[in-house]
């Protein structure tokens, strides 16, 4: 949302003036793409992962601002909640060993911010959804105090008009409403950002689009909210319900939510720039003092804040970001689709398979997207959600007959899916050890039936077997996860249950 973000209230002829010049900095991108003023090809990957903060009990710990005092690293900012934080890892080129030092920089980052952590008496976890937290724990006053978050919940709240409604059916059903966005920040996920051409572009957004269920079932980490068990993946439904706009009437109408699958493949980023614009009212109409039409005339290259900004308030899983580095502007997708977590040897695992995917179906001759309805894509996206590694998903037959066939996610990544992975990475250039390392961790994963979902179902439900109430439950099982984590070995290997039987106080 960009860091310069500062709270007040915006006036109608404001809104009016904002709209004016988001058109003006589309136009400046159409002119950027025209003239071809984009970075050339540098095989540029970035990682974001968002994390928790939880004690020794397991319970979340509402003190990012104290703990990122002690870290005192600006790879590490701070998130929406007061229990979150945020790494970044510098961008790396793909090719040669870059997975495995990926690994150690998150290693070596992560054990750091653990130590300081617990100098305050908390820890980090990294987890889609930590499992103890409650609905109380997400109020306004737990947002992290930065005026940007202040803003947008102003923001959202006011574009909704009542309250949030969450009602998600799972395993469980959980239903109850919010007065503010902060459930928002039980999210927490990882980013994995690809600069690409934009003659690019479209093929790797639509490959990432094809293949975010794939994703999805491999890497599913969130299956509790507030007590309930629900999704595999309760991320993507609860991010949508706590940042919807629309009141129940505009839902009716079929007016696009902020935070969006899509409705078509693509054939040029500027297209999704454009439908943001034309779709999705301002949030933060805040204006910078940069002509960016007058700044392509003069030679230079506009920084196009308010697109920036308001781009980065529509919640795609697959998103375009448009960039300026060393004075040269590039686009970038960032998927957004994957959980954080479990481990580090887990989250470089799940990247591996995304960017050699991507890779390999972004240069197939006859693409998946010419032969797979983006319906089926969406459709399949809820469904690995919904299922995570159980999932059926619908993908085009191989062979000459062609047409669409349902079939276990766990077959489609083993058969179809690694084995494009693998030749992906190997066009990035990527050493065979460590593609052959970290591929195998997804088809582990594949042929155990185990990813981070369903190893925390099935050690809860042990520990309620034990005579455990369910947050008692649900708190081991955090503390069990918490251990695991930090000792680092792929969750397919994990041992289900809780490492010795739960005494009951």
């Amino acid at each position: 949302m960009g860091e310069k973000v500062v709270a007040g209230t915006f006036d109608l002829s404001e809104r009016n003036q904002y709209r004016s010049k988001l058109r003006e900095c589309l136009a400046g991108l159409r002119r950027l793409l025209d003239e071809e003023r984009f970075d050339r090809p540098k095989n540029l990957m970035g990682v974001e992962i968002e994390l928790n903060l939880a004690g020794p009990d397991g319970m979340p710990r509402m003190m990012n601002a104290q703990v990122l005092e002690r870290i005192a690293s600006r790879d590490f900012q701070t998130e929406l909640g007061m229990f979150n934080l945020e790494v970044n890892i510098a961008p790396h080129r793909l090719g040669g060993r870059v997975l495995d030092r990926l690994a150690e920089e998150l290693r070596t980052g992560l054990a750091y911010a653990h130590r300081k952590a617990n100098e305050v008496n908390a820890g980090i976890v990294m987890i889609g959804i930590l499992p103890t937290l409650d609905h109380h724990d997400l109020v306004s006053g737990n947002l992290s105090d930065v005026d940007r978050y202040a803003l947008l919940n102003d923001q959202i709240v006011a574009a909704r008009g009542e309250e949030f409604a969450l009602d998600i059916t799972g395993v469980e059903r959980l239903t109850c409403t919010s007065t503010s966005i902060a459930p928002e920040a039980a999210c927490t996920s990882v980013q994995l950002h690809l600069q690409v051409t934009p003659g690019r572009f479209a093929d790797v957004w639509n490959a990432a689009q094809a293949v975010a269920a794939a994703q999805i079932a491999v890497g599913a980490n969130a299956p509790f909210l507030f007590g309930r068990e629900l999704w595999r993946e309760s991320r993507p439904p609860l991010f949508l319900q706590s940042t919807d706009t629309r009141p129940p009437e505009l839902q009716a109408q079929g007016v696009r939510p902020r935070t969006w699958f899509g409705e078509r493949w693509i054939t040029d980023a500027y297209e999704l720039f454009e439908e943001n614009l034309r779709y999705f009212p301002a949030l933060l109409p805040l204006m910078d003092d940069e002509d960016p039409l007058e700044a392509l005339d003069d030679g230079r290259v506009p920084r196009l804040a308010e697109l920036v900004l308001h781009n980065g308030t529509v919640y795609r899983w697959n998103r375009p970001v448009y960039g300026i580095a060393d004075g040269v502007p590039h686009l970038r997708v960032e998927n957004r689709v994957l959980p954080a977590g479990p481990t580090v040897t887990d989250v470089i695992a799940n990247a591996a398979f995304y960017y050699g995917l991507v890779r390999a179906l972004a240069e197939e001759a006859r693409p998946v997207w010419a032969r797979l309805p983006f319906e089926a894509a969406a459709d399949n996206f809820d469904t690995a959600c919904r299922y995570g590694i159980e999932a059926r998903l619908k993908w085009p037959r191989r062979g000459r007959y062609g047409g669409i066939v349902e079939v276990p996610a766990v077959s489609l990544v083993r058969d179809e899916l690694l084995p494009l992975a693998a030749a992906g990475l190997d066009a990035w250039g990527v050493e065979p050890a460590d593609r052959d390392f970290y591929l195998g961790v997804i088809e582990e994963r594949c042929r155990r039936r185990v990813n981070g979902a369903s190893w925390q179902a099935a050690t809860y439900h042990q520990a309620l077997e034990t005579g455990l109430e369910r947050e008692a439950a649900l708190a081991a099982t955090t503390r069990r996860y918490a251990e695991l984590m930090h000792a680092g070995e792929p969750v397919h290997t994990w041992p289900v249950g809780l490492p010795e039987p739960a005494v009951l106080s």
